[in-house]
């Protein structure tokens, strides 16, 4: 029903917006794993750009990050992967959006920390299709902050709270979106999905 609804939204909004789309047992293991790899040292401050532009810049985004290998995952990501491959082959069966693989990241932001207005599509890279975030927040309220702005052309921007186990999903080259600064301490797995990129000619 959680993959209907999100397949439904992109395909009349080019987004969708699904709480309690994540069982909560794997929402509870994935927090409690960013939790231990941060405790291990696993974050590192994000940046923004790409290839040799790449900066730390505080002011535009405060969140740290840690990228999920595919390849040794641990059993809370294992079953992640498993749970993102059936959205991606339902996404591509119901849209036909040729989303060949994904990558992913935690994203934990510190009180009062935020993400300035951004795309997710570089202008010289169009591999990225469709972003995905999972909240991973506990007992979050409206009044903590750190909500999603979601900018959708020609309408009244959207804002999402980062209620665990809620997940939002939107084409990466249509929609701007900012996240808001919060008053607690606010985690998120944040994904990817991607075509596969042609061959050089």
């Amino acid at each position: 029903m959680a993959f209907e609804a999100l397949i439904g939204g992109i395909a009349e909004r080019g987004y969708a917006v699904v709480p309690g789309a994540a069982p909560r047992p794997l929402v509870r293991a994935l927090r409690e794993r960013a939790r231990e790899v941060h405790a291990l040292g696993g974050f590192t401050q994000a940046r923004v750009g790409r290839a040799e532009g790449r900066a730390q810049r505080q002011d535009i985004r405060g969140d740290r990050i840690a990228w999920l290998d595919p390849s040794a995952p641990a059993p809370a990501e294992a079953s992640l992967f498993a749970w993102l491959e059936q959205l991606r082959t339902a996404c591509n069966r119901g849209l036909m959006l040729g989303l060949a693989e994904i990558e992913a990241h935690y994203a934990i932001y510190p009180p009062g920390a935020s993400y300035a207005r951004h795309r997710d599509r570089f202008r010289d890279d169009d591999a990225r299709v469709l972003s995905c975030v999972l909240y991973l927040n506990e007992n979050w309220r409206a009044e903590d902050g750190g909500a999603l702005q979601l900018f959708p052309p020609d309408a009244a921007p959207l804002t999402v709270h980062p209620q665990g186990g809620t997940l939002v999903a939107f084409l990466s080259a249509d929609f701007d979106h900012e996240v808001l600064p919060a008053k607690r301490e606010r985690m998120a797995l944040t994904g990817w999905y991607r075509r596969r990129a042609l061959p050089a000619c």
